[in-house]
């Protein structure tokens, strides 16, 4: 009995022997088969196992340009077809030429502005692109069009043309939009100065000469610009709106450039882009990105939606940025405390043309009666705009007549009061749309002031039974440059000083309040 105990012994633990060198051997055979799937999985199931791979080969940029697939047909052909091997060997030459181009392309880095040589190739010498492709144009709203482009997108300097790679091979229908990148749409006398520009999906294009690893935005600076008001309805705002959300990584295209309107707002397009801004008409390389935006996001007339902004921007935050860019010091306006040792501070936006005041004497004095320090100045197209922006940002209240000057709130603290005085001619909506509601969302005090027939210099151009003075608003129903020529070219205001005396006492306790 002791002796076939230790026999039966023996035999079991032979048998353990035998089972944990089993063990060895698979786990051995299972390490190698890991190493061999993670270093050449396309060799291993080619080679090893005699089948082809159904994981194509990446194609690379130059494959979506010309158009050319023959390195994915020679890599699943596994060198057992002639005609295959002599495709593989077209391939090859192709790739060495490639290489050859692609080593004078320059790559920007978007964490550093020196200039790189681009040696990202992949095996076999082919620069991938892995970007999922997708293009997507919203023609819907009613004032700009805007077009978002992802993947690989060609700029060609000095061209109408922004290019979005599709591979030949793509059947689907080669897309084309035609834009303004200039949020004023369906205005055609603005538009008549905007360049128009294509945007199409090809599979040729010229080769990339400059890789940009930002994204970028183009739109134009002509149309409207000159113009205070519009520079910032029709530009700022709308380029704060898209270009904010990427913190300074983007890159501007501007067509129709004009250097000193770039020069004018050089600290706000510098807070807005790391990157020195590209003329788009007069560049001469080929400029490639993952992410191009062609337009502006605009919404209503000087106005951020929220709902529709990225991050949920408002008009507060815009003119907090642009006190910020400024260096401006009052953010808002203090109560009433502060006025213990200084008088409160009003700027007149005084028009020299149209729409002037012909009795600034008598409003001065009248302001300086009721406590205020009084400013009378305007800003111009020549004017320091960061020297102008700190006298606007002195004061608690500023007023002017409905013009591009009042623009200038911008600058104010919050809780200022902005006073508009409304010129004769049922402009009432007009300059609540231009500035009323906009001072509102800024978060200003608005006060809005329209004045009589009494005050309106158009008293001497025209009798009293004129339909301008009886039916001023028959003129709306004409083109709005019959409106402008009768009643905001030819019209200057005589305050009447008495009448407007309330409106600054009120200017005056909201500032108590």
């Amino acid at each position: 009995m002791k002796m076939g105990s230790k026999l039966k012994l023996a035999r079991n633990g032979n048998q353990s022997r035998r089972l944990r060198l089993v063990m060895l051997l698979v786990g051995c055979f299972l390490v190698t088969m890991t190493y061999l799937v993670a270093s050449k999985p396309r060799g291993l199931v080619r080679s090893s196992f005699g089948f082809r791979t159904s994981m194509p080969t990446p194609i690379s940029g130059d494959d979506v340009l010309n158009g050319d697939e023959n390195g994915r047909h020679s890599t699943a052909s596994g060198g057992k077809d002639p005609q295959n091997s002599q495709a593989s060997a077209e391939s090859n030459d192709e790739k060495e030429k490639s290489i050859q181009g692609e080593k004078n392309a320059i790559v920007v880095d978007s964490t550093s502005q020196e200039v790189a040589r681009t040696h990202e190739l992949a095996e076999g010498g082919e620069q991938i692109q892995t970007l999922e492709r997708k293009s997507s144009c919203d023609l819907s709203d009613e004032r700009v069009d805007i077009c978002e482009l992802y993947g690989d997108i060609r700029i060609p300097g000095n061209s109408s043309s922004v290019l979005f790679m599709q591979s030949a091979n793509n059947t689907e229908h080669k897309e084309a939009w035609r834009v303004h990148p200039y949020p004023r749409k369906g205005d055609e006398t603005c538009l008549r100065e905007v360049r128009e520009l294509t945007i199409r999906a090809t599979s040729e294009a010229p080769r990339c000469t400059v890789h940009h690893n930002v994204s970028a935005i183009v739109f134009s600076v002509s149309g409207y610009t000159g113009n205070l008001f519009h520079d910032f309805s029709d530009l700022l705002v709308p380029l704060f709106v898209t270009a904010r959300q990427f913190d300074g990584e983007v890159q501007f295209v501007v067509t129709d450039f004009r250097r000193w309107w770039i020069n004018k707002y050089r600290l706000v397009l510098q807070r807005l882009s790391k990157y020195p801004v590209m003329d788009f008409d007069g560049d001469e390389e080929v400029h490639c990105f993952k992410q191009v935006i062609v337009g502006l996001r605009a919404h209503q007339e000087f106005q951020i939606d929220p709902a529709r902004a990225p991050n949920g921007y408002t008009l507060i935050d815009f003119t907090r940025f642009i006190r910020s860019t400024y260096s401006l010091q009052r953010e808002t306006v203090n109560n009433i405390e502060d006025l213990a040792a200084r008088k409160p501070r009003l700027l007149i936006i005084a028009r020299k043309k149209t729409r002037a005041f012909t009795n600034v004497g008598e409003i001065v004095a009248m302001a300086e009666g009721l406590g205020f320090e009084v400013v009378v100045d305007e800003a111009n197209v020549s004017s320091d705009m960061a020297q102008f922006a700190r006298t606007v940002n002195s004061c608690d209240v500023m007023m002017g007549v409905h013009g591009a000057g009042l623009t200038n709130f911008v600058f104010l603290p919050l809780n200022a009061t902005m006073i508009q005085i409304v010129p004769w001619g049922g402009l009432e909506w007009m300059s609540m749309l231009d500035f009323g509601y906009p001072a509102m969302a800024m978060g200003l005090k608005y006060l809005q002031h329209s004045i009589t027939i009494e005050e309106s210099t158009l008293t001497e151009q025209y009798p009293r039974d004129h339909r301008v003075f009886t039916d001023p608003m028959s003129f709306h129903g004409s083109a709005f440059k019959v409106v402008r020529s009768t009643f905001m070219k030819t019209q200057n205001v005589k305050l009447d000083v008495n009448r407007f005396k309330g409106v600054l006492w009120e200017a005056l306790q909201n500032m108590i309040q």
